[in-house]
């Protein structure tokens, strides 16, 4: 029988493993993405959307559509759902991988700032600049919602909701960006501190690269810990060399 993965998607990485086993013979690939983006982009393979129902749910799903292997390839930021993957994997006895790009490290000229949580990055914040450049994502604008005396320039891909900052402005775009265009936009709204998560990656760096050639602050929230024993892969290739699916 066709060796079938369940790859839980919504990055880049997830993309490119989906299109490396789909191209693979006799390998059944289905992504798994959580809906929270309205416009997904073409995958291959199989896709299904919406959450599992927990942990249980997952090991249900594995179970019913007869599941090989698991990679999740979700954000570094979805401590719950890579939670459930790593119990509902543990359930089944079914083999998986995380595949996480690896954080990123400041450079010498850097000026960041160290944070556990979107709370505590919104503590730092009265204290480095009143204009701040706020890319954590729409769905933790609450965390900030109270400081009201800063005014932020928000950019996701999704309109957000509710609670949020009084004093916001909204950027609907989605990258990748250069750093000249993260310059010019760091410019032209006077930004002088920027808040992002330790997301990783090439594709979203490049406003670390503009806040350093202006030498703004920057306060970088970081990963939330993986849960213990599980196997991870920093990019494609080695998760597919973990997977061990045979040549392709």
């Amino acid at each position: 029988m066709s060796p079938h993965v369940l790859v839980l998607g919504g990055t880049t990485e997830a993309r490119r493993l989906a299109a490396e086993l789909a191209a693979r013979p006799g390998v059944r690939v289905t992504t798994s993405l959580a809906g929270r983006v309205s416009r997904p982009g073409a995958l291959d393979g199989d896709v299904r959307v919406g959450g599992f129902g927990g942990a249980d749910g997952l090991v249900r799903w594995l179970r019913e559509h007869r599941v090989d292997a698991v990679v999740d390839a979700t954000h570094p930021f979805a401590a719950a759902i890579t939670a459930n993957a790593a119990r509902a994997a543990t359930a089944t006895g079914i083999p998986a991988v995380v595949l996480r790009r690896p954080g990123w490290t400041p450079g010498p000229d850097d000026r960041w700032h160290w944070a556990g949580s979107l709370p505590e990055a919104a503590a730092l914040l009265p204290s480095l600049g009143r204009r701040v450049f706020l890319t954590t994502g729409r769905l933790g604008l609450a965390a900030f919602a109270h400081l009201s005396e800063l005014h932020f320039l928000v950019r996701t891909v999704e309109p957000p909701e509710p609670p949020m900052p009084q004093d916001m402005e909204v950027l609907l775009t989605r990258g990748p960006f250069t750093p000249d265009e993260e310059q010019t936009l760091l410019r032209a709204h006077r930004v002088d501190v920027l808040v992002t998560k330790d997301s990783g990656g090439e594709a979203t760096a490049a406003k670390l690269t503009a806040a350093r050639d202006l030498a703004l602050p920057v306060v970088v929230v970081r990963r939330p810990p993986l849960p213990a024993d599980v196997t991870t892969a920093p990019d494609v290739p080695s998760a597919l060399a973990l997977l061990d699916l045979g040549p392709r």
